[in-house]
């Protein structure tokens, strides 16, 4: 029992992880960036742990058009607040 436990967190984390990647993939396309670009920009924030891996559950429910919009929003924002470049 204990490996199958093993192995539905392995599957959690891959489903993740393409999750962010797509993720990350359609909102550089909509900003006009690379991908690394943004990647660096919300690890700047913590945001593809807090927002894309911790958020996953719920995000991965909407439409892409609705996950692009929550990643540039929240990009948006963390960028206010921090005062820098978005």
């Amino acid at each position: 029992m204990e490996s199958s436990v093993m192995d539905n967190q392995k599957l959690t984390n891959v489903l993740e992880t393409q999750f962010a990647t797509l993720a990350i993939g359609a909102t550089a396309k909509r900003l006009g960036i690379t991908a690394t670009e943004l990647h660096n920009r919300l690890k700047k924030y913590g945001l593809v742990k807090r927002l894309l891996l911790d958020c996953y559950d719920t995000l991965h429910t909407e439409s892409i058009e609705g996950v692009v919009w929550n990643v540039t929003e929240a990009l948006r924002n963390w960028g206010e607040k921090e005062g820098g470049k978005q």
